[in-house]
């Protein structure tokens, strides 16, 4: 591996870290009284603000509008790896573990694999010729498989599904969000820069949370955000996480590829459990870890079929 490949890689590992850090950082603002709603939309307008800023500071061009296909595509991008990315990830904290989240969430490897061979098979144009190549074979068939097997242990685990079940449910449904995400992202940061596509990502975000904020302005209430606990937080994901994370990401995905940086998502999770049992005191039911495990030993499975 070359020493520039190598920056990419280790860029991308950061970036998952600290991903995989937000799960408790959310799951911490929850228990503070926020709505994850509220959360999401205080994150993306810090991280949108935050954009605005740097290319003001930068004095990068800016354009606002690149007509409808183009927007339409970038809409696509802020649905899947904006609001219902978030939505579906954030409401899954408020019904189950932080851990049980990310080793959910963690599969969006597997299906952006999947629907890569799919695009690349059905599709002709920019966005499909621009994905990896993937091979149909027994690595992708038998890594589905187990790590299906693996959601199955931790969606049915007997001890605790009156709680948790809806939760592993939506965290499966932000995997399948963000799947979609990479297939699209990384030709639109090749042809429109990697601040322009992330800023049209949080402005899409945001403006598809809007139907989704009423009812919930009592998070948002100045006895919540003046805590301690919550505005630190609050910067963390919208500043760092959201804002610094998103664009250096972007970038990765363009250097290494869709599934190549998307493998990474894999990791995510044992930063979060480790910072989930040092903050939180979360344990895994025995089910649940062999579950987890099943995940991403299909997942690393799976992304064999990847060929360059």
């Amino acid at each position: 591996m070359s020493e520039r490949r190598l920056k990419y890689h280790l860029l991308a590992l950061a970036v998952v870290a600290v991903w995989g850090v937000t799960f408790v950082s959310t799951k911490v603002l929850i228990g503070a009284g926020m709505h994850p709603v509220a959360i999401f939309f205080v994150r993306f307008t810090l991280a949108y603000a935050g954009i605005w800023l740097y290319i003001a500071l930068t004095h990068q061009g800016s354009k606002l509008w690149y007509g409808w296909k183009e927007e339409l595509v970038f809409l696509v991008l802020g649905v899947s790896g904006g609001s219902f990315y978030f939505l579906t990830e954030n409401l899954a904290l408020a019904y189950t573990q932080a851990c049980n989240v990310a080793f959910l969430v963690c599969s969006a490897p597997l299906f952006t694999a999947i629907f890569t061979l799919l695009f690349k098979r059905l599709f002709r144009g920019r966005f499909a010729d621009g994905l990896e190549n993937i091979k149909f074979g027994w690595p992708l068939a038998g890594g589905t498989l187990l790590a299906l097997a693996g959601m199955a242990l931790v969606v049915f685990d007997g001890s605790r599904l009156h709680l948790s079940a809806r939760g592993d449910l939506l965290a499966i449904g932000a995997a399948l969000c963000w799947a979609v995400y990479s297939l699209f992202m990384g030709q639109m940061t090749r042809d429109h820069g990697t601040v322009t596509a992330t800023r049209k990502v949080f402005f899409y975000g945001l403006l598809t949370i809007i139907p989704f904020l009423g009812g919930y302005s009592d998070s948002l209430s100045a006895a919540i955000i003046t805590k301690t606990v919550v505005w630190t937080n609050l910067l963390f994901l919208g500043l760092v996480a959201s804002l610094i994370c998103f664009i250096l990401w972007n970038f990765v995905m363009d250097k290494l590829g869709n599934v190549t940086s998307t493998n990474y998502v894999y990791l995510n999770p044992v930063f979060t459990l480790l910072t989930a049992m040092a903050l939180l005191g979360e344990r895994m039911t025995l089910p649940s870890a062999l579950g987890c495990a099943a995940i991403m030993g299909g997942v690393i499975w799976a992304n064999k079929s990847h060929s360059t």
